[in-house]
């Protein structure tokens, strides 16, 4: 009894693989995540500076050389280094974000999908209201609130605007597997209804779910680089990237490099998490064949 289901979802997951695996965009942009992910692990040790407070003044405003490969800032601080350690903010920032947003939208899709009546309306309709506010003003609005900037009021503030997407994702999705067989088969033989969400719900919903996650990574680095542009994201001593192009911006005539790395980080990390969604979009989407 049990060997069907195991062989059928062996099945499911090779064909999803080897639609992955053809998809040359979807392995560049995993490549560049590896990349990324083994950077911020590693900035200790291949970081060739302090980051923070290694400042001299006699080496400031230097262009890229053999000794400073990305030059340094106005206080003399490495730009390589910066940016390898940049790297962490931008993962930190990213996936905590989107951990908090997809435990606030699985729990209230969810319920939403699964109650439907009263309890689907007074959530869709608390959805409806977060998503009436543009996202980047209501960022703006709320990180002006804080006096006091940190790395952790950044990806709760990012996390707590960035589920209404995910809530109606799921939400449609319990709504088409609750009517399911094995839905029907689990509620008769008495599973509580928390099991049957947890057991055979959610795990059948993981696709689009997964696809949004990586989405939502990339949007959240990119939000976290721009508030803190804008001076409203970390501190300024904080070596996010985007701070970096902050400082930058003022000399970009005379010293580009202050911005122009930086500002690449962002694109590679940015487009390496949207060439993941796209890539698990096509290999997890059950109504795409298998050719090869």
């Amino acid at each position: 009894m049990n060997q069907q289901p195991r062989t059928l979802s062996q099945s499911v997951g090779a064909r999803a693989w080897r639609r992955f695996r053809r998809s040359k965009l979807a392995l560049v942009g995993t490549v560049l995540i590896g990349l990324l992910i083994v950077v911020a692990l590693l900035a200790p040790l291949i970081a060739p500076f302090d980051p923070i407070h290694d400042e001299d003044l006699e080496r400031a405003d230097r262009a890229p050389s053999t000794t400073f490969l990305m030059g340094t800032d106005t206080q003399g601080r490495d730009v390589l280094s910066r940016i390898i350690y940049g790297a962490q903010i931008s993962l930190i920032v990213g996936v905590a974000a989107t951990a908090i947003s997809l435990a606030i939208g699985l729990t209230l899709g969810a319920l939403s999908g699964y109650y439907g009546g009263w309890v689907d309306n007074l959530i869709m309709r608390f959805t409806d209201m977060v998503f009436a506010f543009p996202a980047p003003l209501l960022v703006i609005a709320i990180a002006a609130v804080f006096a006091q900037r940190s790395i952790l009021i950044l990806f709760l503030i990012l996390g707590l605007i960035g589920w209404p997407g995910i809530a109606r994702l799921v939400r449609s999705k319990v709504i088409e597997v609750k009517a399911t067989e094995y839905a029907d088969a689990a509620r008769a033989l008495g599973a509580s209804n928390v099991g049957i969400i947890a057991r055979h719900i959610l795990p059948n919903s993981l696709a689009p779910i997964m696809v949004a996650a990586s989405v939502a990574v990339a949007s959240n680095i990119l939000t976290e680089s721009w508030l803190s542009f804008l001076g409203l994201g970390l501190p300024p001593d904080v070596p996010s990237w985007g701070n970096m192009i902050n400082a930058g911006r003022t000399t970009i005539t005379t010293m580009p490099w202050l911005c122009l790395f930086p500002g690449l980080a962002i694109v590679v990390a940015v487009l390496g998490f949207n060439l993941l969604g796209d890539g698990l979009r096509d290999a997890l989407d059950p109504r795409l064949k298998d050719t090869g």
